[in-house]
């Protein structure tokens, strides 16, 4: 994305809008619902991932891609060129066939999409309660002329009632349903509406068997992670595949992709250090940040930006930082990815 295609982005999502307090009140999410943990007050934690990316997902689509999502990487291997290979992965593990329909649950921007359509020559219904990302996901189907393989539904995948059940050949969730307020409900939700015998990959992220309740500073990585990712709690491997059975699934598979055989890069080194070609790198870099923060102040100052842009390059950067300290301990990944089928 360049930056004009940024400036005009970032003013048509935040036109009308005072963005640094909306940074102020979405930074607050976590204390909103520690005084309303059942919502009786008026805490809707669908409004809290809405705000999120509402925020953050022209900044983020600049500065790390179309495809927002991890992918396990090699130590020779751009951060793009693994997105695709895990992409293809998925698409293999899901055993994709020509004319299948395929859900995509929380479908950002569409990148995996467009290339499971491409590839697999499959139709997609992309779920997803952000209008911002349904509009550039549109666009972007269209430039890539595959606007007629896909369809949308604006809808939270907590309630997908607008579509019948066993509606769906596959299935997959990228990094979407760890912004679930019930795990378990939006896996049966999911389930309603596959076909029996329907795949359904998924990538969530989790704690790993590192992290330790007791330790003080584990909590307060995963408090921080939270906070700056929308997440209502963090689940562990054994949380998600119970979630998954409780959902009715078959759980196939479920490993941290982060452990790789042979030669591999930790899933956070492009939010550390070089990792790749130039171009969205530098971008990811702690000083490219500070750059981009810096830049964004000056942007507003010449009104290229809306004013509070720079808040929102803030709050990404303290996210990043919260990644590489939850990879760093070992204590966090967002690359457990499971495989489950809707039984017969």
């Amino acid at each position: 994305m360049r930056l004009g295609k940024l400036s005009k982005g970032l003013g048509d999502a935040y036109r009308g809008s005072g963005v640094a307090r909306r940074v102020q009140h979405f930074d607050g999410w976590l204390e909103r619902m520690a005084t309303d943990p059942d919502g009786v007050g008026g805490y809707d934690h669908t409004e809290t991932v809405k705000d999120y990316y509402d925020l953050c997902s022209g900044f983020m689509v600049w500065g790390w891609g179309e495809s927002l999502h991890f992918a396990p990487l090699t130590p020779n291997e751009s951060v793009e060129a693994s997105m695709v290979r895990h992409q293809r992965a998925m698409i293999s593990e899901l055993e994709l066939q020509q004319g299948m329909k395929v859900v995509d649950v929380g479908c950002g921007v569409g990148a995996p999409m467009r290339r499971v359509v491409r590839e697999a020559g499959v139709r997609v219904v992309g779920i997803n309660i952000n209008e911002i990302q349904l509009d550039e996901a549109k666009r972007l189907n269209a430039e890539a002329g595959l606007d007629h393989m896909v369809d949308f539904e604006t809808c939270s995948f907590m309630d997908m009632s607008a579509i019948e059940d066993n509606t769906f050949d596959r299935g997959y969730a990228i990094e979407s349903t760890c912004h679930a307020p019930d795990k378990q409900r939006a896996f049966a939700e999911i389930f309603r509406v596959l076909k029996p015998g329907a795949l359904f990959w998924g990538q969530e992220m989790c704690l790993t068997d590192k992290f330790d309740p007791k330790n003080e500073r584990h909590r307060a990585i995963k408090q921080d992670l939270m906070r700056g990712i929308a997440l209502k709690d963090i689940a562990t491997f054994g949380e998600v595949n119970h979630a998954l059975g409780a959902a009715g699934f078959q759980v196939m598979e479920g490993m941290d992709r982060d452990v790789q055989e042979g030669p591999s890069t930790p899933w956070y080194q492009p939010m550390e250090s070089r990792h790749g070609t130039l171009g969205n790198a530098l971008r990811r870099l702690p000083w490219g940040r500070k750059a981009v923060i810096a830049g964004s102040k000056l942007a507003e100052v010449l009104r290229l930006f809306p004013k509070g842009s720079a808040e929102v390059v803030r709050l990404l950067d303290r996210t990043a930082e919260a990644y590489i300290a939850g990879g760093k301990a070992g204590i966090f990944t967002p690359l457990y990815c499971f495989l489950a089928r809707k039984p017969l």
